[in-house]
């Protein structure tokens, strides 16, 4: 049951042709040295030992494997192998587009087909993805399974959303797809799940049609964290795509001031007579050294930005809008080494509207709470996806280079947090403690633990961070 591979009658059908596994390509980390184990490291420069092993053919490449991996843009160590494991699978050989309706705007495509390849192909001809994150370079195996968001929460929901089915390789083997009708369970456990289902094969999902490739958009210079706020959920009610860069390094009267980034889809009449052209793009050619992100250096930097002009309503490229990060490929390593990590919680709107202006107090008193980058989004409605992250409220997420008071400053962002009634996104996170996650996630971490023993009874699927937090199996052997 569910082990078809056939599309929905009316796609546009794309030739299956008989793949054969390609050699495995062993991808280390950092040079190594005589006896170095080979190194994955995360987006945010954390490495543990592992390497990846890629193939065209995600059936054979799946089969025994304990986790997934995409374009590694997890922060911290959810696409890394658990103790005592090596291998993962790499997913990005398995790019194609399979099949697509233009009727319906229904995709279906291989797990490893990233964001940007589909924005590459897609836009010109009119058509974007229900949901972005803040990088176009993440799979859609990875979309699905750290349920991403992007700027239209409050309107538009998560990815998951608007996936429709999964294509997937179940622990005991067995490949099936799941759907809100065919094993709902595993369906509704594997969006959010970080991987721990079972291997992502296929996603089918919605794309929507645009009219234009231009964003019409606005920026607004905010005083305060207040304010900031009181305009974000104001804005809401006109403005399908809001988020905004808040400073977190002034403190009294000025803490949060920031700029607020307001869009939608630009019609016709407004966009410029042209297509938007992909942008080129500057590199970090290596690891800067750790002390390039310091106080002095974080303060000068929110301060340009605060005081950088603002526009009225105007065209942006979308790219500019959607992704503006992506323009400096590899800007991870301005952090040094030593990395970084990215706290990101949600304040839910039950907690008040002075939830924000607590939690960012919280971060300015407590030893290593600089944070280079700070960005709040507006949340609508939580998923049925039982750990998906976002729920009614406010998410802020902060840049923080990581230092020997890393540990201490996260464990009080989660009590701050907790106090809240928040949670954190396990895609961005490093350094949570298990009995903080769990408090945070209660009854539906309870859930999803039901429902993957059910489909994975010795919990074969298991990363470094379910280990870590999940307080999942950790042999010395792999299995």
């Amino acid at each position: 049951m569910g082990t078809s591979d056939s599309a929905p009658a009316g796609e546009i059908q794309t030739p299956r042709p008989n793949l054969k596994v390609v050699p495995s390509t062993l991808v280390p980390g950092p040079t190594l040295g005589a006896g170095e184990q080979p190194m994955l490291v995360g987006w945010g420069n954390l490495a543990r030992p592992g390497v990846e092993v890629r193939s065209e053919d995600l059936r054979a490449l799946t089969a025994g494997r304990v986790l997934s991996r995409g374009l590694g843009r997890a922060y911290g160590d959810s696409a890394q192998p658990p103790p005592g494991v090596l291998e993962v699978a790499g997913t990005v050989l398995a790019d194609r587009i399979l099949s697509f309706n233009p009727d319906t705007g229904l995709m279906r495509a291989e797990a490893g087909l990233s964001l940007h390849e589909i924005n590459r192909l897609w836009i010109p001809r009119g058509w974007f993805p229900s949901v972005t994150p803040g990088t176009q370079f993440v799979t859609l195996g990875g979309a699905v399974a750290a349920d991403v968001h992007g700027k239209n929460h409050h309107v538009a929901g998560c990815f998951g959303r608007h996936v429709t089915r999964l294509l997937m390789r179940v622990p005991d083997g067995r490949v099936l797809w799941c759907s809100p009708t065919e094993h709902p369970d595993l369906f509704l456990a594997t969006i959010g799940g970080m991987g721990l289902t079972g291997h992502i094969l296929e996603v089918e999902f919605r794309m929507d049609r645009i009219p234009s490739t231009w964003i019409w958009g606005e920026t607004l210079r905010v005083r305060d964290i207040g304010e900031y706020i009181g305009l974000m959920k104001q804005s809401a009610e006109a403005w399908p795509m809001t988020m905004g860069w808040i400073d977190c390094v002034s403190k009294g009267r000025r803490l949060g001031r920031g700029v607020l980034f307001r869009g939608r889809w630009a019609t016709p009449d407004e966009a410029p007579n042209k297509l938007a052209a992909p942008f080129s793009r500057l590199t970090v050619p290596m690891m800067l050294p750790s002390w390039t992100l310091n106080p002095v250096t974080v303060r000068a930097f929110n301060a340009g930005v605060y005081w950088k002009p603002t526009h009225r309503q105007k065209p942006v490229h979308w790219e500019s809008f959607f992704y503006p990060l992506d323009k400096v490929r590899h800007w991870n390593r301005a952090y040094g080494r030593k990395g970084f990590t990215q706290y990101q919680c949600v304040l839910p709107d039950d907690a008040g509207p002075d939830a924000a202006r607590r939690f960012l107090e919280v971060l300015t008193t407590t030893p290593g709470g600089t944070s280079f980058l700070c960005v709040i989004k507006d949340c609508g409605p939580q998923s049925d996806a039982m750990l998906s992250f976002p729920t009614r409220g406010v998410s802020i997420a902060l840049d923080i280079p990581v230092r020997k008071d890393t540990q201490g400053l996260v464990d009080r962002l989660n009590e701050a947090t907790l106090a809240e009634g928040g949670r954190i996104y396990l895609a961005k996170d490093s350094f949570t403690r298990p009995e903080h996650f769990r408090a945070m996630e209660g009854e539906r971490l309870d859930r999803f633990m039901e429902v993957r023993r059910r489909w994975d009874p010795d919990l074969r699927m298991r990363s470094a961070q379910s280990v870590r937090v999940f307080g999942d199996p950790a042999p010395d052997r792999d299995i």
